[in-house]
């Protein structure tokens, strides 16, 4: 490990991306993204990387120069968040369904209208069924970390699928902390050289990427891009076994805090987790029994896991960072409540959709939903299934 440095998550991120190296960098600045690239075009600037970047005229373009660079058969980054990922919308469902290994961290923002640049997790979530892993990080570190873990989780050979590493927008993204940095030559050796069976610059061995495909096989392969997520489940634990080796530290589906003899819980992603811990602590200090449970990856989606550690406490609530407009709750909670239906023992779970356009969450707001799991189980009934966390009335 190199000494700890005072980064940003962006400038995080744009380090784990100097010592991948990829070959082509296409992007578009966004607030709060831009630092990302910004940093990075530095470091190409300055020759430290042999990048070839490309800035392109929308965010649309940047996930279009990554799929036909992807397709060549070298290793393609982008950058984007809100509004720019709604943009590129079309080829993001082109580069999963053409199994493309593109590495994309999220910086997560709004999206309009009103107009606003902080965070939630409405545009990732927005694309949650866009055929990309999608990995949600707590700080820097793990932004950091995740950035260069996704690269050899895109590129098995079992999987062949394109990651989204989100960060939230200012508070991870523009939040100083101390970052510890691998060695430049652990990360080369981690990272390896891209090996592919399909180029499209192979001209002994011609291909074809992106035809028309009507009735006739458009389902098979849609079943095969289904088949390569479930594929992902399997083979993303055994990725991270090799991961944790390297940097002493395991980045399962999920990570749980004092869930052991926890009656409620709360479940989160991204930065939220470190405020909710501290609301846990609080909590057992005066004799209540609660645990907390971090959603590290949404994509695929880790249904087992999530119902071995809720089932640990008797009533549960999901914090969901963007709504569905369902009518249902967030995406979260729906996918959790679903993971649930087969399960007849099953704790009380409720919803809070929270912090939508950047509004503070802190630790006294994270106490009144546990006061709440509380009152429900003392009612033995859920009133309210879904609820809006820190909203005016």
């Amino acid at each position: 490990m190199k000494d700890k440095l005072a980064l940003t998550g962006n400038e995080a991120v744009a380090h784990a991306m100097r010592q991948i190296n990829p070959d082509v960098l296409a992007a578009y600045p966004i607030t709060p993204q831009t630092e990302i690239v910004m940093a990075f075009s530095r470091f190409v600037a300055d020759g430290v990387v042999d990048t070839e970047t490309i800035p392109v005229e929308s965010e649309h373009s940047a996930m279009s120069a990554c799929v036909g660079a992807s397709a060549s058969g070298v290793r393609a980054m982008t950058a984007t968040c809100s509004q720019g990922l709604a943009l590129m919308w079309e080829i993001v469902y082109i580069a999963s369904s053409l199994r493309l290994p593109i590495v994309m961290p999220v910086v997560n923002r709004a999206l309009s209208a009103p107009i606003n640049i902080h965070c939630d997790h409405s545009d990732s979530m927005g694309a949650r069924d866009s055929g990309w892993i999608q990995i949600y990080c707590e700080n820097g570190q793990e932004a950091y970390e995740s950035t260069i873990l996704a690269v050899r989780i895109a590129e098995d050979e079992k999987i062949l699928l394109p990651v989204m590493v989100c960060l939230d927008g200012f508070i991870t993204s523009h939040a100083v902390e101390r970052i510890q940095l691998l060695e430049d030559k652990v990360v080369k050796g981690w990272i390896g050289e891209r090996k592919t069976k399909y180029s499209l610059l192979d001209v002994k061995n011609p291909i074809t990427y992106g035809p028309l495909d009507l009735q006739d096989y458009y389902f098979e392969h849609k079943r095969q891009e289904a088949e390569a997520m479930r594929n992902a489940y399997s083979a993303i634990p055994k990725v991270v076994d090799k991961f944790e080796k390297l940097i002493r530290k395991r980045y399962d589906y999920l990570e749980e805090y004092k869930m052991d003899g926890a009656d409620l819980a709360v479940l989160c992603l991204s930065s939220t987790y470190g405020t909710a811990k501290t609301a846990v602590d609080r909590l057992r200090a005066k004799g209540v029994k609660a645990g907390m449970v971090k959603l590290r990856f949404f994509r695929p989606f880790p249904a087992k896991e999530v119902v071995n550690a809720l089932s640990k406490a008797k009533a549960v609530a999901i914090l969901d960072r963007s709504d569905t407009f369902s009518n249902q709750g967030g995406p979260v909670f729906n996918e959790i409540r679903s993971a649930f239906y087969e399960k007849k023992d099953k704790p009380f779970i409720i919803n809070h959709i929270y912090g939508l356009g950047g509004r503070d969450i802190n630790v006294e707001d994270i106490e009144k939903v546990y006061t709440e799991l509380e009152e429900i189980l003392k009612q033995k009934k859920v009133e309210t299934l879904v609820n809006y966390l820190g909203v005016r009335e």
